[in-house]
């Protein structure tokens, strides 16, 4: 009994002392380069402070103009690494050990593609690793306007992902990923494909990724979303879980070895 005692003891005490050197630690790879960004110097220009300043509202800000600017906000401050042309440790795609070891190791063990290479649900996990494809821009981006009392729904077509947002009655196509507004709805840029054309072409993606959206948009039917937890269901209530469960496991484990070790010693 002894032995299981000092089992359960070792065993709580190594993972809390894991979660507590998390604690010391950032999400925030380094290494963000122009050189390993996809719009090069261009694509980085908020760190991560900044960002996570950004992305909180101002207090005067209407619904709209806060809709609009996080929109730039989360275009800036998310950097486009070419997602599986790095090993999955280095801009911390795989989730470290000591940021939650629950999702370490589904990352390594379970064979599932989104736990090797993940992308977080919660805002602050995604603000704070400042990484991601057009689909973590657009979860972060619903996540923080539901927040806010913003209707939305997260837009998913082959290939792309975006987020579309009803404010004062006016609706609006917004892309994180490229930091693009389109006052219009989805169904009125479909039959005026000129319209998503000039947005991107004004922020300066001549074919770089306005072809392919306006291709998908004209040719293939979108499907809507309410929000992350309706887009990844499932993995949306495991990663919280997972951060309950990760402090969870080791006070249940000490605790298990205090009540082992009374009984022993009563004997």
């Amino acid at each position: 009994m002894r032995l299981i005692s000092s089992f359960f003891f070792l065993f709580g005490f190594s993972l809390l002392a894991l979660n507590l050197f998390g604690l010391t630690q950032t999400l925030r790879p380094a290494g963000l380069t122009p050189e390993v960004l996809r719009f090069s110097s261009a694509d980085l220009t908020l760190s991560r402070e900044e960002f996570f300043s950004a992305s909180i509202r101002l207090k005067s800000e209407s619904d709209k103009a806060y809709a609009i600017r996080l929109t730039n906000v989360i275009a800036d401050g998310m950097a486009h690494v070419h997602w599986e042309a790095y090993e999955p440790h280095q801009f911390n795609q795989i989730v470290p050990i000591w940021e939650n070891y629950v999702l370490f190791l589904m990352g390594v063990v379970s064979g599932i593609p989104e736990f090797e290479r993940y992308h977080f649900t919660i805002p602050e996990k995604s603000i704070e690793r400042g990484i991601g494809l057009c689909g973590d821009a657009s979860m972060l981006l619903s996540e923080l306007l539901n927040e806010n009392g913003i209707p939305n729904k997260i837009i998913t077509i082959p290939g792309h992902v975006m987020v579309t947002a009803n404010i004062d009655k006016v609706d609006f196509l917004l892309d994180p990923d490229f930091g693009v507004v389109i006052e219009q709805n989805i169904d009125s840029i479909v039959r005026q494909p000129h319209i998503l054309e000039k947005a991107y072409n004004d922020k300066g993606y001549y074919n770089n990724g306005e072809l392919m959206i306006r291709h998908q948009l004209l040719n293939s039917p979108y499907q809507q979303w309410n929000g992350a937890k309706h887009f990844v269901t499932k993995k949306y209530y495991f990663e919280r879980i997972s951060y309950v469960a990760i402090w969870l496991i080791p006070v249940l484990s000490l605790l298990l070895a205090f009540v082992i070790g009374r009984r022993n010693g009563g004997k």
